[in-house]
């Protein structure tokens, strides 16, 4: 048994970080002149469409899509307010999803370091924006720059 405790431990230890996230199964129902602005909200929500019916006989359709979790709070609220009310959703746990993003990832040959830049900052980082997002949600350390563009203080005045 401790045998294989430590070989389970190690193997845990060497594979890449990887996040793993919620995704909830979002079933739409909406008018035709509401589409627009359902898929403007799931758009910006990084919803992953999977089928759009009509309804027989109605002008209603019914969109299913993937909505991660993170991306779901606030969802009824923005779908009212740009739908004006004609857009519904209900959301149910679908599984959890492995991100393909290193939230640790440093460039160190030469071709990573042009196309990432030099510090691969965070912003196109999803795995580590929803780490930071949580750290800084529960009060803990969060490492990030103070000053994005430091430039020398000049004063206007001048001295005689």
């Amino acid at each position: 048994m401790t045998a294989v405790a430590v070989a389970c431990r190690r193997a845990v230890l060497e594979a890449d970080a990887r996040l793993v996230e919620a995704q909830y199964l979002c079933q739409l129902t909406a008018s035709a002149e509401a589409l627009s602005g359902m898929y403007a909200v799931l758009g910006r929500r990084r919803a992953r469409i999977l089928r759009e019916e009509m309804r027989e006989g109605s002008d209603t359709f019914l969109v299913s899509c993937y909505l991660p979790a993170e991306a779901s709070f606030g969802l009824a609220d923005e779908m009212r307010r740009r739908s004006s009310g004609a857009a519904s959703a209900s959301l149910m746990l679908s599984h959890w999803e492995r991100l393909q993003v290193d939230p640790f990832f440093v460039p160190t040959t030469e071709e990573e370091r042009e196309e990432h830049g030099e510090d691969a900052s965070g912003l196109t980082n999803l795995a580590r924006r929803l780490i930071d997002a949580v750290r800084r949600r529960k009060g803990l350390p969060v490492e990030e720059k103070v000053v994005a563009r430091a430039t020398k203080q000049r004063t206007l005045k001048r001295n005689v």
